[in-house]
């Protein structure tokens, strides 16, 4: 499947069509003593929701729920399968949520129960209150969001598993059967190691700033099922020269000087 990059952030929230969702934000944080106060910012953090709790009943959350939110009150993220977007009015430790867009991708039972949850309890006016690195939201009936503040995995000492080719204006996700097959690792002493989707391969990595000059990559030559090699050519392309790259929070996304890239997650911890 191919698609405009210029869009894709779009799609991102709109998928396959849009229904009525929330978001939410705070400002509120702890001191030494660990009492409330409501000057440490909470912009800018990705949120990772731990739990809901609904009528005296916590739900775990999926897997990649989450919620961040800009300093101009625009707060996105995951209901636990869908997208959303909304905005919030900080006031105090009381932010206020007003309705935002959200796709309607099907999800699993269990899930879609999660998110019905989750996109009621997150509306409204809440209270924040945020200890060291977690953060919950109450509503005025008591139920409420538990977090956690994730940080931004590192270029470096982190497993990047590819998941889309990028070629111009246009992102392709990969084809069936080489999903989850290329993966990188930047080490800290300048080397670069993985797989291309068939083949082992390692070489040098040089990093400055947002480029990376790669030198010379030597790798395996086993011949791989076609879906595999066509993950593997152009990869091989890309890991040519230098690169620019972007973080986005656990999402790398580099691209040669040509226009051909690719995104990939961080399917590991960086250390």
């Amino acid at each position: 499947m191919a698609v405009s990059v210029g869009v894709l952030a779009l799609l991102a929230l709109v998928g396959c069509g849009t229904k009525q969702g929330q978001g939410a934000g705070s400002g509120s944080g702890s001191d030494d003593r660990g009492s409330v106060r409501t000057d440490l910012p909470v912009t800018d953090v990705y949120w990772k929701v731990d739990s809901v709790t609904v009528g005296g009943r916590r739900t775990a959350a999926p897997v990649g729920t989450h919620v961040m939110i800009t300093p101009e009150g625009k707060a996105h993220g995951n209901y636990g399968c869908n997208h959303f977007s909304a905005t919030a009015r900080m006031n105090g430790d009381t932010i206020t949520v007003t309705p935002g867009a959200w796709t309607t991708k099907g999800c699993r039972k269990d899930i879609d129960q999660f998110e019905k949850a989750m996109s009621r309890t997150f509306s409204g006016t809440l209270t924040a209150a945020v200890t060291d690195r977690t953060l919950t939201l109450t509503k005025a009936t008591g139920d409420a969001i538990a977090f956690t503040s994730e940080p931004a995995a590192p270029l470096t000492g982190t497993t990047w598993t590819v998941t889309t080719l990028i070629s111009g204006s246009v992102a392709s996700s990969l084809p069936a059967g080489a999903e989850k097959k290329a993966r990188l690792t930047f080490g800290k002493d300048g080397s670069v190691q993985g797989s291309s989707g068939c083949n082992q391969l390692r070489g040098i990595a040089t990093v400055s700033g947002s480029t990376i000059a790669f030198g010379r990559i030597v790798g395996t030559k086993m011949m791989c099922p076609d879906p595999q090699m066509e993950v593997e050519r152009p990869l091989l392309a890309i890991l040519q020269g230098k690169a620019t790259y972007r973080i986005d929070h656990r999402t790398l996304t580099l691209t040669a000087a040509n226009g051909e890239g690719f995104s990939a997650t961080a399917s590991a911890p960086g250390k």
